[in-house]
């Protein structure tokens, strides 16, 4: 993490309370004043994070990502009371994580579930050329659906994995069948774009 290489400890800002520390970055953007913060709380995030992610590494990640993120927040945001805020920040950002990969090994479990001609179809239909094992492909192709807009992503579920006709997705969702055509065509760009990433 940028802001841990950047400091040195310096003993006053220990006098400092959490509101001093607060205040004192968002007037100054000072990373040593992060960096206090993160020595007092960071065991304290890895704990929670450890609690829900149940995975030492991905808690250490997130763990992280939530002072990196606690950055931006903070300007935005001054809490009255830091701990609890910052307990509320990373059991959210845990329960986020934790639903995306729910979502993910779902849509994982739905294309394997299907033939593996309709797998095959969606990634040459978006000329998609990468040189990966099936179980890579359906991993990329599961991330990038989850990443889509609600609408783009039922749309092409429904009509790739489904086999649903533009009538058929329109009765289902509520759509017209213009608004159907129009996310799949935005849908399939935006695949294509999010998987041409992953290479």
């Amino acid at each position: 993490m940028t802001f841990i290489r950047q400091f040195y400890k310096d003993p006053l800002l220990s006098l400092l309370s959490d509101e001093e520390l607060v205040l004192r970055f968002c007037q100054t953007g000072d990373m040593q004043l992060m960096g206090e913060l993160y020595r007092r709380y960071s065991h304290l995030v890895l704990g929670v994070c450890l609690k829900y992610l149940r995975d030492e590494d991905d808690a250490c990640d997130a763990t992280m990502q939530i002072f990196e993120k606690m950055m931006a927040d903070l300007k935005r945001n001054h809490p009255e009371n830091l701990k609890p805020w910052l307990y509320t920040v990373a059991k959210n950002h845990c329960l986020m994580a934790l639903r995306k990969n729910v979502s993910e090994q779902k849509h994982i479990g739905l294309i394997r579930d299907n033939s593996s001609e309709k797998f095959v179809e969606i990634w040459d239909e978006l000329h998609l050329n990468h040189e990966y094992d099936e179980e890579k492909r359906l991993e990329a192709l599961a991330g990038a659906l989850s990443s889509l807009v609600p609408e783009q992503n039922t749309c092409l579920r429904m009509i790739y994995l489904e086999n649903k006709s533009y009538k058929e997705i329109a009765h289902i969702t509520g759509m017209d069948i213009n608004q159907v055509k129009s996310h799949i065509q935005n849908g399939k760009r935006n695949l294509k774009i999010l998987l041409e990433k992953t290479r």
